[in-house]
């Protein structure tokens, strides 16, 4: 009976044995591709002795990642996850309808003023007649190459808004793989706990029997039905826990009603360990973030190009046609006029604009201190996690794997005893949740220096 009770305990080893082999370490290079160079900003030209500017081209393509076949009708990719992500996350479509509604702006500020036409008479009654009837037509002329510079002002913000598209395409790539990790993960906790009730329900029943034969105290009885309790609580937190991170999926990829299916993906083969300097140099010269902000410099002294034509005056031009009933005489006349800039030359509208440059400049550097320190933090998390998973990997799973052998083995030779090889059994399924642990934050860190430490995408209000 201890040698059928000793069996039993250890087909815990079943759900608690180590990773498989890890393969050659993968590449330190992040394998999802950048927003179409996203960082590099690549602004409309903007030639003051132009008179017309050119609306910008679209210069981000959508990141959309390329779509895999499914092996079968029902496992699901991280790839295919981010095809409907990108497709379905509403923050997409918003980031998108703002570029456009910034090109429809283009169109309408570079717009010429509409002419006026209109009924002119003078000196009706006179003598009794009907006086001076007629029409005329005005036009005012917009000087100083204001509408051509207005233009150049909004091609910077349709330069901007496609940079923050690119991040806001950032971020539902990395929620969706960190989501989807979460969600791999989950289902490996459920896997080892749902063996862990199994174990634990036939070692009950074996020591049921030791009990009842006399060979082992009822205290033994009742470890081995704690033990099965915390096993099943365990499976029902880990199911919990599965359910929390799938309609997280779910919500990321736009589709709330998917159903819990399987997915496609090995955990177990690590990373290679990430350098700091690369990553950093990585960040700033591919971050969107990075970009939006010179977007934005390069917004604000274009506006101040405006400004400072502010004050030259339009001409205003009128000219009429009328008939002189008194005289029979058609006659015509022409007026020109322009404002004097006398008291208003826009010098609040300089300084304001001169104060927003110094703005966005501190606000570039803000940016590039901000990524620093928001990397600093995921990097030592990263690090930290891979030196843990390796760890786990390389030695404390295998030492924990070849404990409990040697354990059974003393134990079935009566050199053990029973609550010894509890210990070693509980030790070892522990260890693989500790080791699930630090696999869940290695991966999140991973995922979030990938994606240019951009995430929250349906958290994340767009600027208006």
């Amino acid at each position: 009976m201890k040698r059928c009770l000793s069996i039993a305990l250890l087909l815990a080893t079943g759900c608690a044995s180590g990773p498989p082999a890890i393969d050659a370490p993968v590449a330190e290079s992040i394998n999802t591709k950048p927003a179409s160079n996203a960082a590099n900003v690549s602004l409309a030209g903007y030639d003051e002795s132009a008179e017309e500017l050119a609306q910008p081209p679209a210069m981000l393509e959508p990141v959309a990642a390329a779509a895999v076949e499914l092996t079968t009708r029902d496992v699901l990719t991280a790839e295919s996850l981010e095809t409907r992500a990108l497709e379905n996350n509403p923050a997409v479509s918003q980031a998108t309808a703002r570029v456009q509604a910034l090109r429809g702006k283009w169109v309408q500020v570079g717009l010429p003023p509409n002419p006026t036409v209109g009924y002119v008479a003078g000196e009706i009654g006179n003598e009794g007649g009907t006086g001076q009837q007629g029409g005329f037509v005005g036009q005012q002329f917009i000087t100083g190459k204001k509408l051509s510079r207005s233009r150049a002002v909004v091609s910077a913000e349709i330069t901007r808004a496609e940079q923050e598209l690119a991040a806001v395409q950032r971020r539902v790539q990395t929620d969706v793989r960190r989501s989807y990790y979460d969600a791999l993960l989950a289902q490996r906790r459920v896997s080892l706990a749902d063996e862990l009730v199994r174990v634990t329900s036939e070692a009950v029943t074996a020591s049921k029997a030791l009990v009842e034969a006399k060979e082992v105290p009822l205290a033994g009885l009742l470890q081995t039905e704690v033990q099965q309790q915390d096993a099943t609580l365990l499976l029902q937190t880990a199911q919990n826990r599965l359910a929390q991170a799938w309609r997280n999926l779910a919500a990321v990829v736009g589709e709330p009603g998917l159903t819990i299916r399987p997915l496609s993906g090995d955990v177990d083969k690590l990373p290679a360990m990430l350098g700091w300097e690369k990553q950093l140099a990585r960040l700033q010269s591919q971050s969107p973030e990075v970009a939006a902000a010179m977007a934005e410099v390069e917004r604000a002294r274009r506006a101040l190009s405006r400004a400072r034509v502010e004050a030259v005056p339009n001409i205003n031009t009128q000219v009429s046609v009328q008939y002189d009933d008194a005289t029979e005489d058609t006659i015509a006349g022409v007026q020109v006029g322009v404002p004097l800039p006398i008291w208003n030359r826009n010098q609040g509208g300089i300084r304001q604009a001169k104060a927003e440059i110094c703005e966005a400049l501190r606000n570039a550097d803000r940016v590039e201190l901000d990524l620093h320190r928001r990397l600093a933090d995921a990097f030592r998390q990263y690090s930290d996690a891979h030196a843990t998973a390796q760890a786990y990997a390389d030695g404390i799973l295998p030492r924990s794997a070849q404990t409990l052998e040697l354990v059974r083995s003393a134990f079935d030779q009566g050199e053990l005893g029973y609550l010894e090889l509890l210990t070693a059994q509980r030790t070892y399924s522990q260890t693989n949740l500790s080791y699930l642990d630090a696999l869940s934050v290695l991966w999140s860190s991973y995922v979030q220096i990938d994606g240019l430490l951009l995430e929250g995408s349906l958290s994340e209000p767009l600027r208006r």
